[in-house]
């Protein structure tokens, strides 16, 4: 039968949402799950019912992880909280984890989906059982006894000279002494690391308090296991009184798994800033040199790696394709995908003079090589500079704008079809828009629009073409570098979520 799970999940995509509740039902959950997006519709989920854990997305319109986080735990609930989410920065995930996530997993990236769920639901179990444990200790030493001896955790239970006079069974699996062995011992013969003279760091405020009461204090450290070898550990200190005695009680886990996480995180971002690197070199090192038009592009990245991408390309019969593309989602994998998309675009144009048939056979080619969890947004132009016109195909892209000499929105570069990569039998068609002197053209990615400020407001097209219009009459590289301190200035040192990719096109007199 199939394990029985109640999911909230932060989402504001509702495709993203039932992907992740699929990914659930298909390694063995029976899932009931509520999709909000708000952090009122957070809350009125939390009051109307109870949740095994909470999936959340890391950055919404309007809301984010970090908020969502903070309403659990106002909340009082003690559920695992997992990020999933398109992109996130090593500092970023770090931060989070510090504040109280249990884990983060990215988006087109969820083939350990299951593992971690079940992990943190065994871990808020286990959690669950420390808390029963910690409050049953009032009660008699019996229960104590009968609770610390079912902990997965190893509990050590010590007298004031620190001398070891309980363990669970929990001890022998993290430092190899059996049960019999260890009591008597001194637990500085456990835990040698990081103490004091007298006493373990971790116990010595508690004791400075006065007996009658419960204290806690967290500590990560090393232990010495029987054998000799070091084992990374993290102790939860708790002080009590108990039959007119005093005893200090350490909860011990073993976090080898844990650093190792974290030396795998480390070299994953080393990873990530060696692809970035990469990716880089394959932008234009500068715009072509088309009589009649002032070109300029850039792509400034966001923490980490991303499918954004730009480029020039020479056409048949002296075309120029100018492309502005976003492969879905963050990391090594739209990197990849994104050089792959150049790779073609570039072989294809420059045997085409037609950019519906080139994106028609570059796409034939990626959707063989793409799976089903990512796609490409390409928007692709022909500059033609004898007949001044503007020939493209948006593929399920931001649309792209064309703007009068007095700023006004003379045409808008709509979506024609669907992104590369989802379907190899589509045919791309394109559209032709004549160009006049004092025209601009605006060609960029959703980085800049769903940029957003510390109050989670979005900078929107809106703010983005008022940009262009106030700078029109600058040159076309000075427009770019308007558009991306704009975006600095209204972010205000908000940490950049998405790449931003910009070209902009002024039609000369």
């Amino acid at each position: 039968m199939k394990k029985p799970l109640r999911a909230l999940v932060i989402e504001d995509s509702e495709f993203d949402a039932l992907l992740l509740v699929n990914l659930l039902r298909q390694g063995g959950y029976d899932v009931l799950w509520k999709r909000v997006q708000t952090a009122e519709g957070m809350r009125e989920a939390l009051a109307a019912q109870a949740w095994d854990l909470v999936f959340s997305d890391h950055q919404m319109p309007g809301f984010n992880a970090p908020a969502a986080l903070r309403i659990l735990q106002e909340a009082g609930h003690d559920l695992p909280f997992i990020i999933v989410s398109g992109g996130i920065g090593e500092a970023t995930a770090v931060a989070a984890m510090k504040a109280g996530a249990h884990d983060y997993l990215m988006k087109g990236q969820l083939g350990r989906l299951v593992p971690a769920v079940e992990r943190e639901l065994r871990e808020a179990a286990n959690r669950e059982g420390r808390r029963q444990a910690e409050l049953s200790m009032r009660e008699s030493e019996l229960r104590y006894r009968l609770l610390w001896e079912n902990s997965p955790d190893a509990v050590v239970l010590m007298n004031e000279e620190i001398e070891i006079r309980f363990a669970n069974a929990a001890v022998e699996g993290v430092f190899g002494y059996s049960r019999v062995e260890i009591i008597g011992m001194s637990f500085l013969d456990l835990v040698p690391d990081q103490m004091s003279a007298e006493k373990p760091v971790g116990l010595c405020c508690p004791c400075e308090t006065g007996g009658g009461s419960l204290h806690r204090h967290m500590l990560e450290t090393l232990g010495r296991h029987k054998d000799g070898r070091e084992v990374p550990v993290e102790i939860g200190f708790s002080d009590m009184e108990m039959d007119g005695k005093r005893w200090f009680i350490a909860f011990i886990r073993d976090i080898t798994e844990r650093k190792r996480a974290e030396r795998v995180l480390r070299a994953t971002a080393e990873q990530f800033r060696v692809a970035r690197e990469i990716q880089q070199r394959l932008f234009p090192k500068g715009p072509p040199a088309l009589p009649g038009f002032d070109i300029a592009g850039a792509s400034y990245p966001a923490e980490a790696t991303g499918g954004d991408y730009f480029d020039y390309m020479p056409m048949l019969n002296e075309g120029v394709g100018i492309v502005v593309g976003d492969v879905t989602g963050h990391g090594i994998g739209p990197a990849l995908l994104m050089a792959e998309t150049r790779a073609y675009l570039r072989v294809v144009g420059m045997h085409r003079e037609s950019v519906g048939e080139v994106l028609t056979r570059a796409n034939r080619a990626l959707a063989e090589d793409v799976g089903q969890e990512l796609f490409v947004t390409v928007l692709l132009a022909r500059l033609d500079a004898a007949q001044r016109t503007l020939t493209y195909v948006n593929a399920g892209h931001p649309p792209g704008y064309v703007l009068g000499l007095q700023g006004e929105i003379k045409t808008k570069l709509r979506r024609t079809n669907i992104p590369l990569g989802m379907r190899s039998d589509t045919a791309y068609i394109e559209a032709r828009v004549a160009l006049e002197p004092g025209d601009t053209a605006l060609f960029l990615t959703d980085g800049f629009e769903e940029a957003v400020d510390p109050d989670n407001t979005l900078f929107g097209v809106e703010r983005v073409l008022e940009v262009v219009r106030t700078n029109r009459h600058r040159a076309a590289v000075e427009i770019v570098e308007a558009l991306r301190a704009a975006v600095q200035e209204f972010a205000r040192g908000a940490t950049q979520q998405d790449d931003l990719t910009v070209v902009v096109v002024k039609v000369l007199d």
